[in-house]
């Protein structure tokens, strides 16, 4: 989440008169994250967040994500509802963007999650594998290994000014990566964007999963080897092994990984590190004028790579035999 996209106040006020939610109490833009311009609204009607769709979000994928957050709801999964209009239109225009108003969750996302959360997490995201099974709507992932050849195009001649060599270290990953991506895993529908805020606790438990403007098909596996990147490791860049034995187990409780998923577990580990540290690198180069945003280090990626490169056995990220 962030602001890229200022809204002025009457703009505003004529987009929610479409909408049966009440009058705004208050608007405040949301800093964090790096996609979408978002703000926290508050209305007579209750709190809602409203996101306009920035340009790396195709406005022809809008309506798989409304539908697969609704699909999702259905089947007794806690993530926010796009919100109808007065026609039943859950996507509109505001200040020349796609936009809508989605509905509030309860609960915080934690900074420095337990081995606790980490379980909690494992279950909550194969319980979304789980209930995607028969969402009739596909979506390639966009941002899988064709893509990261053509991202780092867009960065590689200011690569070595972020880190000393990284565009060798990350040409010779990409060849890599190419030959040893695994075909054939168990697919379906996943979040591929769930960092820590991106879930919602109360308490020890999980309230909600937000932000699904990344979901698309792909292997369920990779979905998981996001998750280990971005809940396991410590602000030192080591690995916390309990963590990830937490989170592992978590998601086995409700789906078993197949022999297939362990042995790919490393490489996909890799390969999602691989595309967090791309599209880090191309932000940090390339940060719009005036927008409220914090870009993030693409160099904590390149670190959990190199980590990666040595493992050899998912039993290295706690899976239990």
């Amino acid at each position: 989440m962030a602001v890229y996209t200022e809204v002025p106040d009457e703009e505003l006020s004529a987009f929610l008169a479409t909408y049966d939610i009440g009058t705004v109490l208050s608007y405040k833009g949301i800093a964090e994250g790096v996609e979408n311009t978002n703000y926290f609204l508050h209305t007579t009607g209750g709190t809602y967040i409203l996101t306009l769709y920035e340009k790396r979000v195709r406005e022809a994928d809008l309506p798989f994500f409304l539908a697969l957050m609704q699909h999702l709801a259905r089947k007794g999964l806690n993530c926010p509802l796009p919100v109808g209009n007065r026609q039943g239109e859950p996507l509109g225009r505001l200040a020349g963007r796609p936009a809508a108003i989605i509905t509030f969750l309860d609960g915080i996302a934690v900074r420095r999650p337990s081995a606790q959360h980490c379980a909690a997490l494992g279950a909550a995201l194969a319980r979304l594998h789980l209930a995607g099974e028969d969402f009739p709507m596909a979506r390639p992932n966009s941002l899988s290994l064709d893509a990261w050849a053509p991202l780092f195009a867009q960065a590689e001649a200011q690569a070595d000014t972020v880190s000393d060599r990284l565009a060798e270290r990350t040409r010779r990953e990409l060849d890599h990566l190419a030959g040893a991506w695994p075909q054939g895993l168990p697919t379906g529908v996943i979040h591929a964007d769930l960092f820590t805020d991106n879930v919602f606790f109360i308490g020890p438990e999980v309230s909600g999963l937000i932000d699904f403007y990344f979901a698309c098909t792909d292997a369920l596996a990779y979905d998981l080897a996001i998750c280990l990147n971005a809940w396991c490791f410590e602000t030192d860049g080591s690995f916390n092994l309990t963590k990830g034995r937490a989170m592992l187990a978590g998601y086995q409780s409700v789906r078993r990984l197949s022999p297939d998923e362990v042995e790919a577990l490393p490489v996909l580990c890799r390969g999602s590190a691989m595309r967090f540290m791309l599209t880090r690198l191309v932000d940090w180069l390339n940060v719009p004028p005036g927008a409220l945003v914090k870009p993030k280090d693409p160099l904590e990626y390149d670190r959990k790579l190199n980590f990666h490169k040595h493992v050899r056995h998912a039993r290295e990220y706690g899976l239990d035999a």
